[in-house]
């Protein structure tokens, strides 16, 4: 997985964070979180704030 699967990001992190509150989480925490799930294989540097606020977005949804 790389930053751009940011659907299938959300669907890991649904997977491996159920009970987080979403709407609450830094995104400091969401960078490290990304690098840390199974499969992810990108450069930490081509993130951005743009790309983690999608990322949250899409996890929002994914859990609706």
């Amino acid at each position: 997985m790389h930053w751009t699967d940011i659907y299938d990001i959300a669907i890991e992190l649904e997977d491996a964070r159920p009970d987080e509150d979403i709407m609450k989480v830094r995104f400091t925490d969401l960078w490290k979180w990304v690098q840390d799930l199974p499969g992810f294989e990108d450069d930490p540097e081509k993130s951005s704030e743009k790309i983690l606020e999608a990322i949250q977005m899409a996890w929002l949804d994914e859990r609706d």
